[in-house]
């Protein structure tokens, strides 16, 4: 029995990056610790709407790219 999770590879914001299988895109942005409602999503180039984070898994080879909003003055 192997104690070792198993990962995947994708692409994010132009860089290879391993990370647990199994994850959805909402999932993913929690590990990474982004807050999903002030994150664009693209995902294999096209906008991902956020009503689908949760209900769309990343897979293997996928391409993300992530645009996180921040507040200022």
């Amino acid at each position: 029995m192997s104690t070792i999770a198993e990962t995947i590879e994708i692409r994010l914001n132009g860089d290879a990056k391993r990370i647990a299988a199994g994850l959805t895109v909402a999932a993913l942005l929690r590990e990474l610790g982004l807050e999903p409602q002030l994150v664009v999503v693209e995902h294999n180039r096209e906008i991902l709407e956020r009503s689908r984070y949760d209900a769309t898994p990343v897979r293997a080879g996928d391409v993300l790219e992530l645009v996180h909003f921040v507040g200022g003055g």
